[in-house]
């Protein structure tokens, strides 16, 4: 159970209407690198951990990508609640529009629906750290380009923010791969 705070984790504003940008945030809202597929993927990974303090990270990291959800998920309202159907179909968001009007659905840049074959959780705590730390790299390149494709300082800041989240979360799991190794690597008597 959770205490939910009725605020976002960092302030999504936009300043225009840049359809073309929005298109490109459902990479982050249901693309593969997402933050609905770190969530997801953390939080699944959570029960094998051996240590109960890398159990704690993934716990912490993966509501955390939940909030980032969250995020992305209103800086593309933000954006496509000001457009109209003719904007919606000139951005390449005709199909988004057709089936779910301005309701922000996940899937990724190219209309690809969200689908749980994009995370892993294989039990071996190795394994999946390490592809944790993969994830975050992935996550932070992509935000990278996002921030490359758009003029608008609100979602630039905004898309900062979740890219410095992150490069944080990357080391977070570079520390527990090494506190798990050193479990590992103890002698069981």
């Amino acid at each position: 159970m959770w205490i939910y705070e009725k605020k976002l984790q960092y302030p999504a504003w936009v300043e225009g209407c840049d359809l073309r940008i929005a298109k490109g945030l459902f990479a982050q809202y249901g693309g593969p690198d997402s933050e609905l597929s770190a969530g997801i993927r953390y939080l699944s990974q959570r029960y094998t951990m051996p240590v109960k303090e890398v159990k704690a990270v993934l716990t912490d990291i993966g509501t955390e990508e939940m909030a980032h959800w969250e995020i992305i998920a209103t800086l593309i309202y933000k954006i496509i609640d000001r457009a109209d159907p003719e904007e919606m179909k000139k951005a390449g968001l005709d199909a988004q529009y057709i089936q779910h009007g301005h309701d922000v659905y996940p899937h990724d840049a190219a209309g690809v629906p969200w689908t749980a074959a994009y995370i892993q959780a294989i039990e071996d705590p190795v394994t999946n750290l390490t592809e944790d730390m993969a994830a975050e790299q992935k996550a932070r390149t992509t935000y990278e380009h996002l921030i490359n494709l758009t003029d608008d300082r609100g979602v630039i800041e905004t898309l900062s923010f979740l890219r410095e989240r992150e490069v944080v979360h990357f080391q977070r799991f570079g520390e527990s791969l090494r506190m798990v190794q050193e479990y590992m690597d103890k002698k069981k008597y």
